[in-house]
């Protein structure tokens, strides 16, 4: 009985050992692609605050969702994100805006101690996904405030970019709709995110040269003629 049970007992183990395998088997990870970006930005370029970022709920997670042909959301099995989503959207748009701007001089919400922006970028994403047979959709919400909190602009955006189905290409596809968002946040900061011109100080204006008056000569006396009130008599 013993010689017979081993060999069932070695084939159950590689069957277990096969299943764990299998199940524990690494998946790949993937990240946003921020495309080709400046290395080297100038330390005196505008001053910008880079928002409160809001996003939606599902997409902050490690889960890679696939959108559905019905709408509906399901966790891919074989691809999952390499740490937050959230955290990766914060960083592609702080390090894609500041190649863009061609400035250092951004910084992401809440704004450290004596950091005075220039404008500060407000956004809002309330979708970014795909699917096997859906393109990338991005849908968010962006708005400017001047440095006193002051609207300059805002705008609701929609973006899509088509794919070839595989996940590898989805998160191709999505990382472009995310370039497209940036490229257009970096147009409105350097619309409105320009200083004010400087107002050249005007001179004092001086007072109008008066001509001195020419002194007066001497004046003559006029002779005037004498008048005699007394009568004359003539004989």
């Amino acid at each position: 009985m013993t010689a017979v049970r081993l060999p069932l007992v070695l084939m159950l183990a590689g069957v277990l050992g096969l299943v764990g395998c299998t199940r524990y088997q690494p998946v790949p990870l993937y990240q946003l692609d921020s495309g080709t970006v400046a290395t080297e930005t100038e330390k005196d370029g505008p001053a910008v605050l880079l928002g409160p970022v809001s996003i939606a709920d599902y997409l902050q997670r490690e889960a890679l969702l696939q959108r559905q042909a019905d709408g509906s959301l399901t966790a891919a099995t074989d691809a999952r994100w390499a740490g937050s989503l959230a955290t990766d959207i914060d960083q592609q748009l702080l390090r894609q805006l500041s190649a863009r701007l061609n400035s250092q001089r951004l910084v992401l919400a809440p704004a450290t101690p004596g950091f005075t922006p220039q404008v500060q970028v407000l956004l809002t994403i309330t979708r970014l996904d795909s699917g096997p047979q859906r393109p990338a959709v991005l849908e968010a919400q962006w708005r400017l405030l001047s440095k006193d909190g002051e609207l300059l602009d805002g705008e609701l955006v929609r973006l899509e970019e088509p794919h070839q189905g595989p996940i590898a290409d989805q998160v191709r596809a999505q990382s472009v709709v995310m370039q497209k968002l940036v490229g257009e946040l970096a147009e409105a900061v350097k619309v409105h995110g320009k200083p004010a011109p400087a107002v050249a100080e005007q001179p004092p204006k001086k007072a109008p040269v008066v001509p001195a008056a020419k002194p007066e000569g001497p004046k003559i006396p006029v002779a005037e003629p004498l008048r005699i009130d007394a009568e004359v008599f003539r004989f």
